[in-house]
């Protein structure tokens, strides 16, 4: 009688639901037991790095928000912030704040979506759609400010597109508290559920030495004991004036990562309500001064030539576009001519403005870094998202790379894999918060 074992082959995926039509997994199988595991990605390439080096600087933005996708001011920020870097200019503070409010706000979108979509593709449904509600209380405050849910494109090198909203503290309160609300309910139903405990404790297990190795960042490598965030390691825009705490595991499995995740949320709440506190005083808060024109009315105005009284008039803007009117201007832009694009009001009231626009938006005169090249690491949903840029002095990239978070983590992926059971996938593929948009890039 032989002896010789058998192992089976099975491809799950790219249409296996739990990896989301972009992940194709090759699994050798020992009956339930993984023995090896290839890993395919691509299937969501778009060549986001050649497409930045063909257009302007500030026209990358909408490039960015189809990284992490689900957070994807923070890639607008980081994006910002290596230009800033290479153009060696500092935003204005109050510009500080808003991109922290609005990284954070980012942040806990990211880790609600992982832990519900996780505990679904568990079969815990009900916290799926818990957790989708408290994502959606926090998408109607990012639409308040930036005028879209996802596709953002709200940061601007040099600053912000709009200033927050008067009365966005108040909302933003009352909605931290809704997402606490939900976190509870998250909390019971699975922290001492017994299916999902024993699910995730002692599963897709690596260890702080082996992650380093991989170089891996973010809340995985905080789920095996190594405290290592970029917004405490290597601190940016105003993250070093507020308290708040970098939550750690101790075995690196499922389990932890869950915990940490649930823990960073609220950390970022809390992070935005000591923002709230901190923030100086804007020039939202003041009172309108002067005669208010509409947009339309100021550039009919213009084109006539009857532009010597504009100087004196606020533009009426939908609240999406309010940011660049005069009245905000200081707040949230860089006093940077050769970089920022000017106020509604000198675009359409006096020439200099519109020169001043002009030569921003046309091709071939827009901002012009020097020559050089520059890297810039801020903490991502998943771990260290960072921008590689080179300038040759044109107002185009010569070249954009991105470090994506999750991307060491793929690789990881057989590591986590191999051993354990067919069922165990399910798990921990959840836990990596795979972003195909940031992963393939």
């Amino acid at each position: 009688m032989s002896t010789q074992s058998r192992s089976m082959l099975l491809n799950v995926g790219p249409s296996h639901p739990a990896m989301h039509g972009v992940i194709r997994l090759i699994m050798e199988l020992d009956g339930e037991k993984i023995k090896d595991v290839d890993v395919e990605i691509g299937y969501l390439h778009r060549a986001f790095e050649k497409m930045c080096e063909t257009v302007m600087y500030n026209q990358c933005f909408p490039y960015t928000d189809r990284l992490n996708y689900v957070s994807p001011l923070i890639n607008n920020v980081g994006f910002a912030m290596t230009v800033e870097k290479l153009l060696d200019i500092k935003v204005p503070e109050r510009a500080q704040y808003i991109r922290v409010i609005m990284s954070e706000i980012s942040r806990v979108t990211d880790h609600l979506t992982c832990i519900g979509a996780t505990a679904m593709e568990m079969g815990a449904m009900s916290v799926f759609l818990y957790m989708i509600k408290a994502r959606d209380f926090l998408y109607e405050i990012v639409e308040e400010i930036t005028g879209a849910r996802l596709t953002i494109s709200y940061v601007r090198i040099g600053g912000v597109k709009a200033d927050l909203t008067p009365n966005f503290a108040d909302t933003c309160f009352k909605k931290i508290a809704d997402v606490r609300k939900v976190l509870i309910e998250a909390d019971n139903l699975l922290t001492r559920n017994r299916i999902f405990f024993d699910r995730m404790k002692d599963i897709g297990t690596i260890s702080a030495a082996d992650a380093i190795s991989y170089g891996i960042t973010g809340p995985f490598l905080r789920s095996t004991g190594v405290a290592y965030d970029v917004r405490k390691a290597n601190p940016y825009l105003v993250y070093d004036k507020f308290d708040f705490e970098i939550p750690v595991g101790t075995k690196g499995d499922n389990l932890d990562r869950y915990f940490v995740r649930m823990a960073e949320t609220e950390q970022s709440l809390r992070i935005i309500e000591q923002c709230f506190q901190m923030i100086p005083d804007g020039p939202v808060n003041g009172e309108l001064t002067g005669e208010v024109m509409t947009a339309a009315d100021m550039v009919d105005h213009a084109k006539m030539g009857k532009t010597e009284s504009l100087k004196e008039f606020q533009v009426d803007l939908d609240p999406t576009l309010q940011g660049s009117t005069k009245k905000y201007y200081d707040g949230i832009s860089a006093d940077q001519k050769a970089v920022v694009l000017p106020a509604k009001e000198e675009t359409y009231g006096n020439i200099e403005g519109l020169m001043n626009h002009f030569k921003l938006v046309m091709y071939g005169h827009g901002i012009k870094p020097p020559i050089g090249e520059v890297y810039f690491p801020v903490e991502g949903a998943n771990g260290e998202l960072g921008f590689y840029i080179v300038s040759d002095g044109r107002d185009q990239p010569w070249r954009v790379r991105v470090h994506p978070p999750c991307f060491p983590i793929m690789a990881a992926l057989p590591k986590l894999l191999i051993g354990d059971m067919m069922a165990d996938v399910i798990p921990t593929f959840g836990s990596v918060n795979m972003i195909a948009g940031e992963l393939d890039r």
